[in-house]
């Protein structure tokens, strides 16, 4: 029925399936249905495929793209639509589409409109959804083995990936076995594969699940995916270390959930957080500590600037690590001072 399809990152795993293109106009998508695309307008826009490669989209191309949600502060804010619409955009380049709301003044142009000419189908008919539900259990803290190190930050695009990527790198040469999740975001497949260049024993992200976007998920259902996808490095790597990167900044929902979530954060071991620059890093160690979480480092955006880490060094107790330093294994120097300092803490507790 149509010419060459191409299919994206977030329905990397629709290998089989049919289509329904007499639906379009009474279903209402959600979050992980996979839809059929023809490219109105690409805006001189790219899909990232399925094994992560960019592929130029052009006029009157097919494109598989999954509906979720967007939020991404520095670009686009978009969402599963309400009721069908003919017309639909691409939210985000590794294959996310739906309605959008909003977009950054600062980005160049809109994003790729596309008309909805059908949806994906599984064996039995039904719209093909790409969220493995099926293959997530309940949370259970206790399924956690690895010490949990979490990389937040102040914004979208503070460096949160790239501390998470060079503390991986830093902890592997100092010997550790260590996994990297990136919990939160949007599909897209650079952050992990960055990450595991860099020296990450094993990387994942929620797209294992099938997950188009994280945001607009509730937190139970988020609390889930953490466990299970936990449960997937410590099965492939056994790592001493699995450093979870939540997207965004501190305030965006799901972020904010996690952080004040008492079963959550009973299991991080430590948190290493990133700023884009000096007053962001000094007033979100104030808004961190009113939610009663202390990280045991800073890094981030403004350590590129030795102008900026002197600026604030002398204003907080947080030992600042730049990427240097978290390669050559200062924070795996502080996260065993840590653990040490907490072993004590307990035994005085005992006494």
């Amino acid at each position: 029925m149509f010419p060459k399809i191409k299919s994206s990152f977030a329905c990397a795993q629709v290998m089989r399936y049919g289509w329904n293109s007499d639906i379009t106009s009474a279903y209402t998508p959600k979050s992980g249905d996979v839809g059929i695309f023809r490219v109105i307008d690409p805006c001189d826009s790219y899909v990232a495929d399925a094994k992560g490669i960019n592929r130029q989209i052009f006029e009157d191309d097919y494109v598989m793209l999954a509906f979720g949600n967007r939020y991404a502060t520095n670009q686009i804010e978009g969402y599963v639509p309400e009721h069908p619409m003919p017309y639909y955009h691409l939210l985000a380049r590794g294959g996310v589409v739906g309605v959008l709301r909003s977009t950054n003044a600062t980005m160049k142009s809109e994003p790729a409109i596309l008309e909805l000419v059908a949806y994906a189908t599984d064996d039995t008919g039904a719209v093909y959804n790409t969220i493995a539900h099926e293959r997530i259990g309940a949370f259970d803290e206790s399924m956690i083995r690895s010490k949990i190190i979490l990389s937040i930050g102040s914004s979208m695009d503070s460096g949160k990936t790239t501390t998470a990527a060079y503390l991986c790198g830093g902890l592997t040469r100092a010997g550790h076995t260590t996994a990297y999740i990136k919990l939160t975001g949007t599909a897209f497949p650079k952050d992990a594969r960055f990450v595991e260049d860099r020296g990450a024993d094993f990387v994942t992200d929620f797209t294992h699940f099938g997950y188009p976007s994280t945001y607009m998920v509730p937190h139970a259902e988020l609390l889930d995916l953490y466990g299970a996808l936990v449960e997937v490095a410590q099965t492939a790597v056994q790592p001493e270390y699995i450093v979870i990167e939540i997207a965004d900044g501190i305030l965006q929902r799901e972020t904010m959930a996690l952080l004040n979530s008492a079963r959550f954060m009973q299991t991080v071991a430590g948190v290493i957080y990133s700023s884009g620059d000096s007053l962001g890093a000094l007033s979100s160690l104030q808004l961190l500590a009113d939610w009663n979480v202390h990280p045991f480092a800073l890094s981030g955006l403004f350590t590129a600037s030795s102008l900026l880490v002197e600026e604030v060094q002398p204003l907080v107790q947080v030992p600042i690590l730049t990427l240097e330093a978290l390669l050559t294994g200062q924070a795996a120097q502080l996260l065993a001072k840590r653990k040490y300092e907490m072993m004590g803490l307990l035994q005085l507790e005992r006494a």
